[in-house]
This record gives structure tokens, sequence and C-alpha cells, in this order.
């Protein structure tokens, strides 16, 4: 039986790595897999799964109105397997199309994605795929102090904590830093912990 997974993290976890390396498991054994990134995410190019050690992969995109059921359905070759980077970006309606595909079309369906955003927050796509998924696996980064990193704050060019914004603003390690719990809050309140 076909199960929905979300594999979650803060920045830095490796996400990408895991789904390039899963990808790469599937075709080694002659099998078709099929990517999709968030269309807003264009860091690495339109289309590109791009991880921080250097391994890319090309993506079908996806926007908040891209019916994925019908994408991964309607295709001439089925994949064994569907792979979702920066699933935070997913709406409701297209985590519950992803179910539908492990459940209906029978095709595992694997996601990737930060769990909160930069104030704490789940995303949306976060938010469904922790309700529903078949099985949920945290991915584990680093902080400084050596805990393990669960929340991701924003900073501005001097590496001050940004404590207000949209909730999702496109960038890398240059805006973003992986922090566990105690200094993501202290750094949040303006404190500086040792």
């Amino acid at each position: 039986m076909a199960k929905l997974y979300f594999y979650y993290a803060s920045m830095n976890a490796g996400k990408s790595t895991v789904l390039l390396q899963a990808s790469f498991n599937y075709r080694e054994r002659g099998m078709t897999t099929r990517l999709f990134t968030a269309a807003i995410d264009d860091r690495a190019g339109t289309g590109i799964i791009a991880s921080r050690i250097g391994l890319t992969a090309e993506a079908d995109v996806f926007a908040s109105d891209t019916d994925l059921y019908t994408a991964i359905a309607g295709a001439d070759d089925r994949a064994h397997c569907v792979l979702v980077d920066e699933a935070q970006f997913l709406t409701r309606d297209q985590v519950w199309q992803l179910a539908r595909v492990a459940d209906e079309l029978g095709i595992p369906v694997l996601c990737y994605g930060l769990r909160t955003d930069f104030l704490g927050n789940l995303f949306p796509g976060s938010q469904w795929l922790l309700a529903i998924a078949d099985t949920l696996t945290e991915l584990k980064a680093v902080c400084d102090c050596g805990r393990k990193a669960t929340m991701n704050l924003r900073i501005d060019e001097e590496g001050r904590a940004i404590v207000s914004g949209e909730q999702t603003e496109i960038g890398g390690n240059d805006r973003y830093i992986a922090l566990c719990r105690r200094h993501f809050t202290a750094a949040l309140a303006g404190r500086h912990l040792a």
C-alpha cells in the first residue's frame, strides 16, 4: 500500500539532498520518479531542486492553483514515486490531492519541507501534512550551540532577528539561520545567549 510521507526539518538539514538521493535510488533500480518543487522558489532557477552540497535535478513546478492529482494521474508515463520539495508551500487541497495519489493511484508520495516559518508558525502545507500524512519523519539540523535546530530565524544584513513580515520570503543562508528553540526565542526577544 502506497503512503504519503512528510520529511520535515529546519533549514540546512539536508531535505533536498535526501529527496534527490531517494529519487536516485528509484531510478537506479529502473523505476521512474516525478519531482515537483514550488514555483515561488527560484533560487536555483525555476523548476530546479538544488541541495547545498551541489546536487541538482529538474522538476515540475507547482503553484497554488496546480491540481497535483490531475497532473500525476494524467501523465503518459506513470511514475513509481512522486517527490515534492518545498512542501511547506502546498495548499490544503494539494496535500489532499497527494493523499489521493497514494490512496487511489498506489504511488508513494514523499514530501520534504519546513515545518515552521521565521516566527514559529506552521506553514499551510506543513500543517496539513502533519495532520494527514501516513509517516512523519524529522530530519535533523544543528544549532550553533550543538542542540537540535528546529526553528528558522529570519535575519537582516547584520544578522539581527527580523520579527515581522510576510510568512514567505525566499532566501538561503543569507536570510535564515537554523536554531534550537532556546536560541530562537532569545533572538526574537533581542537577547543574546552564551
